[in-house]
């Protein structure tokens, strides 16, 4: 691995590179910790910040698996960038310590958010239960007399969870969602060229255009949420077993039966 040599003493080169002794008091001395002097050349609240960045850049790089040992993420300690308590709990959305909103961190997965598995099958009354609670630490109304950047942090990670939360507790998006975080790419402008499949949706729409009756809209739509379900379960199979181009066959079945079931219910 090449390396620079360097022909000075670090130090030499620091003492070169500031332009006046007076700058030499912010240099740590064996009475002066690093912290001590770094805070004070940049002022305490901006290293506040400047640790709690610097941990969590090495947490994501920890959970993408980036050149981590787990002897690596075992070091990694992430603080609030308030108070600088460490965090107790995963995921750090807010700092238990002080109640102050933590920013996003991206490797978080929605599942992560919700204290869940990383599995298709959900609780959807856990998800909500858990969504409401985070509402009532994340929402930017409760931080309106907060520092700006408070408010900022909280208006991200508010919208974060609504959106998490509408990803989990909508079978199809949950399905999309979770074969993106393996890897695979579901494009939902995508067609089919079965000519069965194609049929019986034209057939649908065409028996939904010309009723205008209730009861039996209610009756296709009962039909097709029962082919929903069905779908589903297939995907939850297929998922299981990795097999993910079934699993790809079974979304795109249900984002069919979905767009028909919309139109449902705008007539209804």
């Amino acid at each position: 691995m090449w390396k620079l040599k360097l022909r000075s003493p670090l130090s030499t080169i620091l003492r070169r590179t500031l332009p006046s002794a007076s700058r030499l008091s912010v240099v740590p001395t064996s009475q002066t910790p690093l912290s001590t002097a770094f805070s004070s050349l940049i002022g305490e609240e901006e290293y506040r910040v400047f640790r709690f960045r610097r941990c969590h850049f090495l947490a994501n790089l920890v959970f993408s698996g980036k050149n981590f040992s787990s002897e690596s993420a075992e070091k990694v300690v992430i603080r609030c960038w308030n108070c600088t308590s460490v965090a107790q709990t995963a995921p750090f959305l807010s700092c238990e310590n002080c109640r102050s909103v933590q920013p996003v961190v991206p490797s978080v997965d929605y599942f992560q958010i919700f204290g869940l598995e990383k599995k298709y099958e959900i609780e959807e009354g856990n998800l909500e239960g858990k969504y409401k609670d985070w509402q009532k630490k994340l929402h930017p109304d409760l931080v309106h007399s907060k520092s700006e950047r408070e408010k900022e942090y909280a208006a991200e990670q508010s919208a974060r969870v609504i959106d998490a939360y509408r990803t989990l507790a909508n079978p199809l998006a949950r399905a999309i969602y979770i074969l993106k975080l393996e890897g695979v790419v579901v494009d939902e402008e995508g067609t089919i060229s079965e000519p069965e499949l194609l049929a019986e949706i034209l057939e649908i729409r065409e028996a939904v255009e010309e009723t205008a009756d209730s009861q039996e809209l209610r009756q296709i739509q009962a039909q097709i949420q029962e082919k929903l379900k069905h779908w589903s379960e297939s995907f939850a199979t297929a998922f299981r077993s990795r097999k993910y181009e079934e699993a790809h066959t079974a979304i795109q079945r249900m984002t069919y039966y979905k767009r028909v079931n919309e139109e449902i219910v705008k007539k209804l």
